[in-house]
């Protein structure tokens, strides 16, 4: 953690709700001023859809559901996300806003249906206000209630006469009471109980990159049958093959965020953290790295992985998963865990190769784009400073293809949210937008994914 409470790392938030909501908390989060907050939308066509949520589960630290519903029905549908998860609650603030609009909109507050919350809930909002809740009507929010049970709720009381409208949390079932005729208003969050969900949002990435962030340490060497004779002619090119084995490891530590340091004159030592480490051998079942190394040199490495609370723990089980290596099983890395467990990671099958150069965008570059952005957006009126791409192509002069990329640049450096596509009725693809962090010019730096990985 910084000193200022907030985490030294990215945390990245998956938003799962309809597009009112991922633009809602978008506009919270900026006003929160989170300097390491990233936010990636999930919108979804109802809340019984859980392929927003598994389609983004695997980019982010934590998972925001816009309630209860879409959150249990996730579940119930995918079971374990792999990352932590949490929703917005229900009731509280957001039951006194709506009870307001109930007077405004002419309804009798004391004789209203209200579904997902409970009668006590109700109670005690109703009382706050000196209201009596004696006439009121609910039905609990509980998973294997679907839709049409809650529109049958409140449908079957107003024709009794029985209530002057129906207030509800899910947004098909306002859409249906409304199409039958039915005063029906949406109970939505209030902006305090958000800034409170995304707050603990926040807080649960942190705790899972936490846990991401024990220590790995790995251990590669040269097999005995490489290593020449202290006094042979050949140590020369020795020193040249150790270059070469350092330089790929360089290349290598790139893509997982490491250290190279020599350790002696045989091997070197990777430091890097379990997250990283998840990532570059697909939690823990292969290591494509072995083979892409073992290929340059044209030598099969030994390589031994050790896990870790502390440096010096994942060290020594680095020295017992390395004394596994060189049992001629073919390539491979052994891995050492903290209590104990080993694994043996393949290095079989097709490798990528590294690009040879790093042609990201240089953080002068885009914050030079994104003033232009902002300035021309706020000369010309638009303070919400929300584009898509042929905004970015007319206002910078460059092409589509081009605007493009800049806004995923942008993005990947802190500087822009992507939202939902835009709702239009026009064929073909829908736009993306993006949400630009004008504030973030006003920052003396900007964290990038690299400056992230040094501070942790």
């Amino acid at each position: 953690m910084r000193g200022n409470g907030t985490p030294s790392s990215v945390v990245r938030v998956g938003l799962i709700g309809a597009d009112r909501f991922v633009h809602k908390m978008t506009d919270i989060a900026r006003k929160v001023g989170h300097p390491n907050l990233r936010l990636i939308p999930g919108p979804f066509l109802n809340e019984s859809d859980a392929k927003s949520a598994q389609k983004i589960a695997g980019e982010v630290d934590v998972l925001l559901f816009a309630g209860p519903l879409p959150y249990d029905r996730t579940i119930s549908q995918l079971g374990e996300l792999g990352v932590p998860a949490t929703y917005v609650p229900t009731g509280g603030p957001a039951l006194h806003a709506s009870l307001v609009r109930a007077l405004t909109d002419g309804l009798d507050p004391r004789r209203l249906s209200i579904d997902s919350m409970a009668k006590g809930d109700i109670a005690d909002a109703y009382t706050e206000v000196g209201v009596s809740s004696r006439q009121t009507h609910s039905m609990p929010y509980e998973e294997r209630i679907d839709i049409a049970t809650y529109v049958e709720f409140h449908r079957a009381l107003y024709a009794k006469e029985r209530t002057t409208g129906a207030i509800t949390t899910i947004p098909r079932v306002l859409d249906q009471l409304r199409d039958a005729g039915i005063p029906a208003l949406l109970m939505e969050p209030a902006l305090l109980t958000l800034r409170q969900s995304l707050q603990t949002a926040v807080l649960l990435g942190s705790g899972a990159q936490f846990e991401e962030s024990r220590i790995a340490v790995i251990i590669v060497q040269f097999p005995a049958s490489t290593l020449p004779p202290r006094t042979s002619p050949a140590q020369y090119w020795f020193q040249e093959l150790r270059l070469a084995l350092q330089r790929e490891l360089l290349r290598e530590a790139r893509r997982m965020d490491a250290i190279v340091l020599p350790h002696d004159q045989d091997s070197f030592l990777v430091f890097t953290t379990y997250g990283s480490l998840r990532l570059v051998t697909d939690d823990l079942t292969t290591a494509p790295f072995v083979q892409r190394v073992s290929n340059a040199l044209s030598i099969d490495l030994e390589v031994g992985i050790g896990l870790g609370r502390s440096t010096v723990e994942a060290e020594n089980n680095a020295y017992r998963a390395i004394a596994r290596s060189g049992s001629g099983e073919g390539r491979s890395a052994y891995l050492v865990s903290g209590d104990g467990t080993s694994l043996r990671l393949t290095a079989d099958g097709a490798v990528p190769e590294l690009p040879n150069e790093d042609t990201e965008d240089s953080d002068d570059r885009l914050l030079g784009v994104l003033r232009t952005l902002v300035e021309h957006l706020t000369d010309s009126g638009d303070g919400r400073l929300v584009v898509e791409a042929s905004t970015v192509a007319q206002i910078t002069g460059v092409t589509l293809r081009t605007a493009r990329r800049t806004l995923q640049a942008l993005v990947t450096q802190g500087l822009a949210w992507p939202l939902p596509p835009a709702r239009t009725k026009k064929v073909g693809r829908p736009p993306m937008l993006y949400q630009l962090l004008g504030e973030r010019l006003d920052d003396e730096t900007v964290t990038t994914p690299e400056q992230d990985s040094e501070n942790d």
